[in-house]
């Protein structure tokens, strides 16, 4: 039984400031992010199972992206939880979606966070194989289940 890889691709738009950093990304600002998550497992070869000959239905896996990454940190402000803040939080509807995480918020390290996330949620069977957070037109971070056994 062969193993498939199936990918689906999803957009948010986000904010973040890296906390302490030497550069202009010290200060607030925003990406149209690309997600790509893909996933791999064995086709369903049971009959009598409406998924018959699929890994996971692309709609399965869109509701679990979404629910666990895309609805969340879309038009979030995303800040590491040392960044002081006691301030904006409820002075203005404005900064009501902050996330405020335990690292510093970059490319490689939401990667990290968003495959813990997504693994947690998927189905028996089903393995996260790689993520891809693409932060701008030319940049991006990649995780892969292999390197991280």
């Amino acid at each position: 039984m062969a193993t498939i890889r199936v990918t689906k691709e999803f957009t948010f738009e986000m904010a973040h400031a890296l906390l302490g950093y030497d550069g202009s990304c010290r200060f607030v600002h925003g990406h149209s992010y690309g997600l790509i998550v893909t996933v791999k497992g064995k086709t369903v070869k049971d009959i009598s199972n409406p998924k018959l000959g699929m890994v996971i239905d692309f709609g399965d896996l869109k509701k679990i992206v979404r629910e666990t990454i895309v609805n969340k940190f879309d038009h979030a402000l995303v800040l590491n939880s040392k960044t002081p803040h006691e301030s904006l939080k409820g002075s203005n509807e404005m900064f009501d979606k902050m996330i405020f995480v335990d690292y510093q918020p970059t490319s490689e390290n939401l990667v990290v966070d968003f495959a813990e996330k997504l693994t947690a949620r998927l189905p028996e069977g089903i393995e996260l194989h790689s993520l891809r957070l693409r932060e701008t037109a030319t940049s991006y971070a990649e995780w892969f289940a292999e390197d991280n056994l």
